[in-house]
């Protein structure tokens, strides 16, 4: 009993071994390393390459999506590799299997062919809130002393009035003469406010400024923001446009704004600042005649609305794929900005950090200025350069963001998928309807 006993031990601990060898070999590891989900543009390929002892094969769930077939890339080599061909845009399964004996299942997510033409040009902002942003409190002179009718009714800095007794605030001289009406005849007004993401509803008294002798909320307040930035991309098939890879935030109270309206127009780089170790240098520019575009949205990854023409920025004239977060490799790339008038011009750059990211986020990469020109003339990255494209292998991939202060030579980007999700150009699969 006792020598069976050992002799299962032993036959165990060989199983072990054998397990723990295949685990840590390489054409296991390899295999293990292939994702589950894998993502590829309508007409294009995609290789998948791993080690195996003996022969694999890959059977696809929607032919008509996807198409899978085995070759050799180096006759010296026996290692397969699998060739995943994208037909149309679509979702298909992928079944791997050795002989008869499934081993894994891949997700293909075939996306429609999406080309944009890449930005680099100067543009002039012009954003108008969506309502009225409180951006201080001021104190009145009344007959009980010096009072601030919007500390005292709780209205806080960053928040916007939305409404004023139902009545959506179209213009700031519209709050003085309801508030100087409202408090001729005694009587409060409501407000409406926008306070982070949640409306909230408050009631507040004018007062009688004996000063301007008129009645008033004690409130400063603000409605507008001017800027330079520089345009990401343009698709021509919607209209849309993408600019600065970062949100516009009012610049006394640092809250993003929300957007009314606001129009992008023609913009010519006067002069330049040059960036040095802590204190960031800045783009110099004067806005010229003509609207190129409307702005409706102000996210964490710039502006977006629609252009009302093309735009040509003298070096690409013709649209260029996306590259996806997972096709961006570390290395040689290049920006597209301008540093003087309106010429737009290529930069090298290099890219020495990808963070991978599932769902949204800034600062997916972390781009170093390596151009002599750019770093003699600007000494790396600017403010006003937010926006400039990144390309990278022929495709756009992402859109300067921000400097590091301590390191004008080195920045963040974002990736340019981020940026088209919010001009609602998707990154996604579109099933094709069926021919009946």
């Amino acid at each position: 009993m006792s020598l069976f006993l050992n002799k299962q031990k032993g036959i165990g601990a060989i199983l072990i071994v054998f397990t723990i060898l295949v685990i840590m070999s390489t054409p296991f590891r390899d295999f293990a390393s292939i994702p589950t989900e894998i993502r590829v543009f309508e007409g294009k390929s995609s290789v998948l390459k791993f080690s195996l002892p003996v022969s694999s094969t890959a059977t696809s769930s929607n032919p008509e999506v996807v198409q899978v077939g085995r070759f050799d890339q180096d006759e010296s080599e026996a290692s397969p590799a699998m060739n995943v061909e994208a037909l149309q845009s679509g979702i298909a399964e992928l079944q791997f299997k050795l002989g008869s004996i499934p081993l894994k299942k891949i997700k293909v997510n075939v996306l429609p062919d999406i080309k944009v033409y890449p930005g680099g040009q100067t543009i002039g902002v012009k954003l108008n809130s969506a309502g009225a942003l409180v951006v201080g409190h001021h104190f009145i002179e009344t007959d009980q002393g010096k009072v601030s009718p919007g500390e005292e009714a709780n209205l806080r800095v960053g928040d916007v009035i939305l409404k004023m007794n139902g009545n959506k605030i179209e213009k700031l001289d519209d709050i003085g003469d309801i508030a100087n009406e409202a408090g001729e005849n005694g009587e409060d007004i409501k407000l409406e406010i926008l306070r982070g993401k949640e409306k909230v509803n408050i009631t507040i008294q004018p007062r009688y400024d004996k000063k301007e002798e008129k009645y008033r909320l004690g409130l400063y307040i603000r409605n507008s923001a001017a800027g330079v930035g520089t345009l990401t991309f343009y698709h021509e098939e919607s209209g849309a446009y993408g600019a600065l890879g970062h949100v516009i935030s009012d610049v006394d109270t640092q809250k993003p704004i929300l957007v009314g309206d606001g129009t992008i127009v023609n913009s010519s780089v006067s002069s330049i600042e040059k960036g040095a170790q802590g204190q960031p240098g800045e783009k110099f520019a004067r806005h010229e005649d003509g609207v190129l575009g409307d702005i409706k949205k102000n996210t964490p990854f710039g502006i977006f609305g629609h252009m009302h023409q093309k735009l040509n920025n003298g070096i690409l004239d013709e649209a260029i794929p996306i590259g996806l977060s997972e096709e961006i490799e570390k290395g040689p790339a290049h920006i597209l900005t301008v540093v003087e008038g309106q010429k737009v011009e290529k930069f090298d750059i290099e890219i020495t950090e990808i963070v991978q990211q599932k769902f949204p986020a800034t600062k997916g990469l972390v781009i170093k200025v390596t151009d002599p020109v750019l770093l003699e003339k600007t000494g790396g990255i600017i403010q006003g350069m937010s926006g400039s494209p990144i390309i990278q292998n022929g495709k756009l991939v992402g859109a300067v963001t921000h400097v590091f202060v301590n390191d004008p030579t080195s920045g963040y980007g974002c990736f340019i998928e981020w940026m088209l999700q919010d001009a609602g150009i998707e990154l996604k699969p579109t099933e094709k309807p069926k021919a009946s």
